[in-house]
């Protein structure tokens, strides 16, 4: 089987101005197409979204995106900030839909959700640990700053109970923080 990456998907919109507009205050990069163009690249995604004059002949507002965060919070306190309207936090619960964060945090869980000017929606799901296969290890990256200071936080709690079992202080830690958050981001199984 060939590798098959998404590289960018196309959104309808009925004013491309307001449009560019709108990505550009949520923080999207702006990148170079050609006349009649115009994309965009979501902070760390390597998949971008294109719009335009008869770019689609789909209906604009008729478009649904997902997007991942690794904190669901920060999300929508970001989006808060730059005015943009969101629906309410939910996490997926044992009977369903269920209103607030998910209790456990659990990746996967909890969700937000905000519609562009022409109602093109997307929703936002908090994924801090990949499920197994899903991102191929040797392609592991952190997006920015944030994603891999929380990522090292979440290795420096685990690497505390590897060193609560071992009963020794590890001087390799390094290697094994390396190890784990590799690991976690690519779905592998994790150093114990």
């Amino acid at each position: 089987m060939v590798d098959m990456k998404l590289e960018v998907d196309f959104i309808p919109v009925t004013d491309v101005d307001r449009a560019t507009q709108f990505y550009e205050s949520i923080g999207w990069r702006k990148d170079a197409t050609p006349p009649g163009i115009v994309q965009f690249t979501p902070p760390g995604s390597w998949c971008s979204v294109q719009f335009g004059k008869n770019l689609t002949s789909a209906v604009p507002g008729s478009g649904k995106g997902y997007l991942i965060v690794d904190d669901i919070q920060a999300a929508k306190d970001s989006l808060t900030a730059a005015d943009i309207p969101i629906n309410d936090v939910f996490h997926i619960g044992p009977n369903g839909k269920e209103s607030g964060l998910d209790p456990d945090r659990s990746s996967y869980m909890s969700f937000i959700s905000f519609n562009d000017p022409d109602g093109n929606n997307w929703i936002c799901q908090e994924v801090t640990t990949r499920l197994p296969g899903r991102v191929q290890a040797d392609e592991t990256t952190f997006s920015s700053a944030t994603d891999l200071a929380d990522a090292m936080r979440r290795a420096s709690r685990a690497h505390g109970d590897h060193e609560k079992r071992t009963g020794q202080a590890d001087a390799n830690w390094p290697d094994w923080y390396a190890k784990y958050m590799v690991a976690e981001e690519a779905g592998a199984p994790l150093p114990t």
